[in-house]
């Protein structure tokens, strides 16, 4: 008996000191395909597989986000973005703690999110309020699952 004991018990401590790390679904690259603006009374929606491409890449505690035209920026749509941080995920609540980005006034700002995920599509509406540049405005964006 003493040996089934000790067999179970050895047997328990060595499954519990093993950890699975489990993908959240939210872990992965996606391809932003719509963002909408709202300020105030004002609505602008960018629809971004037109002449540029933004991607956001999140895995197990950290994004990226990166941005640019499809102009090799030879005109005068020529731009680049791209920032990241460490984020949380609470359910469908998803805060993004802004660390680094190419416009440096953003930097250092929390921003939640509510996010939803169907299939391969992940939608995240949020406040985007960035203090002393006036920014206060409700942002939707659309984004698609980028396949391997």
């Amino acid at each position: 008996m003493k040996k089934i004991t000790t067999s179970i018990t050895a047997l328990l401590m060595l499954v519990s000191c093993q950890t699975k790390k489990v993908s959240l679904p939210i872990e992965g690259t996606w391809q932003l395909l719509t963002g909408t603006l709202i300020e105030k009374n004002d609505t602008s929606v960018t629809d971004y597989t037109i002449n540029k491409k933004f991607i956001k890449i999140i895995n197990g505690s950290h994004f990226a986000f990166l941005s640019h035209d499809l102009n090799k920026g030879k005109d005068s749509t020529g731009f680049f973005s791209a920032g990241g941080g460490s984020y949380s995920l609470a359910d469908s609540l998803y805060t993004e703690h802004l660390e680094f980005c190419s416009d440096r006034q953003w930097e250092h700002n929390d921003f939640q999110f509510t996010i939803t995920i169907r299939n391969d599509t992940l939608v995240q509406k949020g406040i985007e309020k960035v203090a002393g540049t006036g920014i206060d405005r409700l942002n939707i964006e659309k984004y698609l699952r980028v396949k391997e």
